[in-house]
């Protein structure tokens, strides 16, 4: 086995440190950068570039990564934080805030920490805009505040190179006790309303009961004047009719007499009747009867005097007064009725209004 040459070994050593050192420098040359991703390059310790997405080559070791940046936009939430109410009431607000870096070199030289700086500004702004609020609206007034909050932080935030989108309020609870005399009042608010609409329907019901039976009594009213008129005008025909029969027939004495003798116990039989007296036309009725079938008058009763001839009028003069009859039309008796019955429903429409006015 031959010996090595020492200073041939010493070459080889030398050759390998520097394929290492060409390795590691050209390893330290090329970056690579991610999508939604900056780097800020240093040379010499002094700002040099800011590197963009895709791969990029540096002078080795004197070009150096001084910081990634995420330009993607972040979701940051904040602890509960204490506030005082301008009525002294403590509440804990958590907020939400989603802001986006554009400026990765202000972000990076101009704050060192920017999430801190943010946080405490958003306390401080947050403290300054409940304070001037009560309990009732800072609960109600959230859009209010994310505005103003939001306003606030981007102004300040500006010169840092970050954007504020977006300031969310996700929460703020009152104390107990406050919480409690919130649902209190709360349910007594539910309570009243309740009782409002209960009256407010009770009140209806009894209007619109009230006017059906006003329609119900005008309508009966109405068919009553209807029923009455109606039925008075077929009993005077009625009546007229009857005495055209009764000129046509040429009706005796004797048939009235005997007609007038079949009237009396119907009379009697009435059950309201508790004295029957009789009549002293009965006698003469009687003798009209006895006469009539031949027999012998009574002893007892004068003879009555000759009736005269009544001359009744022909059946055209019937017939002319039954046309003329000093009657109410029907269609003029309907008409008084109906408007009537709309006046009366106008004065219970103006009472009505009346009373939804008061």
């Amino acid at each position: 086995m031959n010996d090595t040459d020492p200073g041939e070994l010493i070459l080889w050593a030398m050759l390998l440190v520097l394929i290492l050192f060409i390795a590691a420098a050209l390893f330290k040359a090329v970056r690579i950068v991610s999508q939604g991703e900056t780097q800020i390059i240093e040379r010499l310790g002094k700002f040099h570039r800011t590197l963009g997405p895709g791969m990029h080559f540096l002078v080795p070791f004197i070009d150096q990564v001084r910081q990634r940046v995420d330009i993607r936009e972040q979701v940051v939430p904040f602890p509960p934080q204490p506030v005082i109410t301008s009525d002294n009431i403590v509440v804990n607000i958590d907020t939400v805030i989603y802001y986006q870096i554009n400026d990765p070199k202000a972000a990076t030289y101009e704050i060192a920490n920017p999430m801190a700086g943010i946080e405490q500004l958003a306390v401080t702004t947050l403290r300054n805009i409940i304070g001037s609020m009560d309990m009732e609206q800072a609960l109600t007034g959230r859009d209010q505040i994310n505005t103003q909050l939001r306003g606030v932080l981007d102004d300040a935030t500006g010169r840092w190179g970050i954007r504020v989108n977006r300031v969310e309020l996700k929460a703020i609870d009152p104390p107990n006790t406050v919480q409690a005399a919130m649902e209190q009042q709360m349910k007594a608010e539910r309570d009243r309303r309740a009782a409002i609409l209960t009256a407010e329907g009770i009140k209806q019901s009894a209007i619109l009961t009230a006017e059906g039976d006003k329609q119900s009594a005008i309508l009966r009213a109405e068919g009553e004047a209807q029923s009455t008129i109606l039925k008075a005008q077929g009993e005077s025909r009625a009546i007229l009719q009857v005495f055209d029969a009764i000129h046509r027939g040429n009706a005796d004495p004797k048939l009235l007499a005997y007609e007038y003798i079949q009237m009396l116990p119907k009379i009697a039989d009435s059950q309201s009747s508790k004295v029957w007296v009789v009549p002293t036309e009965l006698t003469e009725a009687l003798n009209s009867v006895t006469k009539g079938f031949g027999g012998e008058k009574a002893p007892s009763a004068p003879e009555p005097a000759e009736q005269p001839k009544v001359d009744f009028p022909d059946k055209e003069n019937v017939a002319d007064a039954l046309a003329h009859t000093n009657l109410p039309d029907i269609a003029d008796a309907l008409a008084d009725a109906k408007g009537e019955a709309a006046r009366a429903t106008d004065e219970a429409s103006e009472a009505s209004d009346r009373r939804d006015d008061r």
